[in-house]
């Protein structure tokens, strides 16, 4: 994973001329399973037990599916959205995807790190009780920002800008977005059983995640800073 972060980073990273060259370079230059390690930090199943446990605490089995089967359907119509939105905005205000990167690079940088950092804090005991079981949660937190994270709006946004005009490229971006929300889905129905037999391992993973989001987002910030001209970057 530590090898692959300079090219996931320069990815997001990716010369806005690269839009003129054609999409399919985008699979051409970079494996789809790089690609699909990119989303999975970003959009993937790891954030989710937890606080998806904490807001169906007392609900039965049906309301959990229930619950997941609609933020699963948020969260793609939100992606959806972004993608095509986000697009039309970058050419209507002319925002250069190095821009966009930075930004999206940003966010994923602070809030990895503020994730990192509150392993380290006391537990709060004056933290309100869990939301009662209502399937608005599904929504608001669970499809945003849960799920779809705005470092992740800003990467489906530039992958869609990438591969703009080519079918297969688009297809295979869909495809992958489609797999990691299955995931989601699946991590959500069985979040009881994977915390209540896995928990302290888990607990371990996410750290590792969450620096290793925390070094993709500071690359992703000094691809973005170097592909603008502001300094030149030697990895």
């Amino acid at each position: 994973m530590t090898r692959g972060l300079p090219l996931l980073a320069l990815l997001l990273a990716w010369p806005g001329s690269a839009l003129a060259e054609g999409g399919g370079a985008l699979l051409h230059a970079v494996p789809a399973q790089k690609v699909f390690a990119l989303l999975f930090l970003m959009i993937g199943p790891m954030k989710i037990l937890g606080p998806f446990v904490m807001m169906t605490q007392g609900a039965d089995a049906a309301f959990r599916r229930q619950l997941a089967t609609r933020a699963i359907l948020f969260s793609a119509a939100a992606l959806a959205v972004a993608g095509l939105l986000g697009q039309r905005m970058l050419q209507n205000f002319n925002i250069p995807l190095q821009v966009l990167a930075l930004t999206g690079g940003l966010v994923l940088f602070l809030v990895a790190l503020q994730t990192v950092l509150e392993q380290f804090r006391r537990p709060d005991a004056t933290r309100g009780a869990a939301p009662k079981p209502d399937l608005a949660l599904a929504i608001n937190p669970l499809a945003f920002p849960t799920i779809v994270t705005p470092y992740g709006i800003a990467a489906m946004i530039i992958f869609v800008a990438l591969v703009e005009g080519d079918l297969a490229a688009q297809l295979t971006i869909a495809g992958l977005v489609a797999l990691i929300l299955a995931l989601n889905w699946l991590a959500m129905l069985y979040a009881h059983v994977v915390l209540r037999y896995a928990g302290t391992a888990l607990q371990i993973f996410a750290v590792v995640l969450g620096v290793t989001q925390v070094a993709l987002g500071l690359m992703i910030i000094l691809q973005s800073l170097s592909g603008l001209g502001v300094f030149e970057l030697r990895v």
